[in-house]
């Protein structure tokens, strides 16, 4: 498997760009589609970095904003890097489209900081809780349909173990009812095994700790942090319909906050250890 992040960061950035040149020449998403010939889903999609570009597109929104030559040369060049394909596109419809954009982030990011409060979270997961998981959400795929999906939460999995580049550092906050959750004695293992990688942070909020602030959330959220500045700071939710994406300073110190505050009734990463080896102890 590769270790390439694909073209995510470069049409997230682009759109970025794209929708900043816009604002500044106060000219309304419908405006745009209307003067480009094209549907206002479409300058959302690739405003919010949904869909690659070509060039010649590039340039002809770059005129309608009255960008400069060299900056519709700079974005010209920026729009063939959104050409880029990630190791999951082989995949096809096995992702959803809206999950697309979280992989690619994912393999992007240099810091993941997740709360799971419901499933074991992805990355962690063996291959039978995964297995039983897939077929739980979606009890009308085929095994065939099952594999594919499988086969990329698997395939995940290897950048918290890739060299190049480094693989990021992985946060998980984890409810102690996750553990009593259909979960066998393999994922325990597996998690205490996986908890003693260097870039691997493991804390349980044990169910003695009462209520905290990730009870007031609207569930599990994962904080995405990028090296450089290459992104803003991501939080990503989701649900069986969908994802939710948010960026904004106010919303990612919000989550962020609320990180920091359910870290204080979590156990220790020893202390968590000991309790899942406990509970494996219970099921044997």
């Amino acid at each position: 498997m590769t270790t390439d992040t694909g073209s995510t960061v470069p049409r997230r950035q682009l759109g970025r760009y794209l929708r900043q040149l816009r604002e500044e020449a106060r000219v309304t998403v419908k405006a745009a589609a209307d003067a480009l010939e094209w549907s206002t889903p479409k300058i959302w999609r690739i405003e919010t970095g949904a869909t690659s570009m070509r060039s010649l597109d590039v340039e002809a929104m770059c005129k309608i904003y009255r960008a400069s030559p060299e900056l519709t040369e700079a974005l010209m060049g920026l729009a063939k890097e959104t050409k880029g394909r990630g190791w999951w596109h082989s995949y096809g419809d096995a992702i959803p489209e809206w999950f697309e954009l979280y992989v690619g982030l994912e393999a992007a990011a240099a810091r993941l900081r997740t709360y799971e409060a419901q499933l074991v979270p992805g990355l962690l997961q063996t291959e039978t809780y995964a297995t039983r998981v897939l077929q739980v959400a979606r009890p009308d795929f085929t095994r065939p349909e099952i594999e594919r999906r499988l086969a990329v939460r698997l395939g995940r999995q290897a950048l918290l173990t890739r060299s190049a580049p480094p693989a990021p550092q992985f946060d998980v906050l984890l409810e102690e009812a996750v553990l009593r959750r259909g979960v066998d004695v393999e994922q325990l293992q597996h998690l205490i095994k996986v908890s003693r990688q260097p870039n691997v942070s493991l804390r349980v909020i044990p169910l003695a700790g009462g209520l905290h602030r990730g009870n007031m959330t609207s569930g599990t959220f994962t904080i995405l942090e990028f090296e450089g500045g290459a992104e803003p700071s991501i939080i990503y939710s989701d649900s069986l319909t969908g994802a939710l994406y948010l960026d904004k300073p106010a919303e990612v110190a919000t989550y962020g906050e609320a990180w920091e505050i359910m870290e204080n009734p979590a156990l220790t990463e020893a202390q968590s250890r000991k309790l899942m080896a406990s509970i494996a102890e219970e099921l044997t």
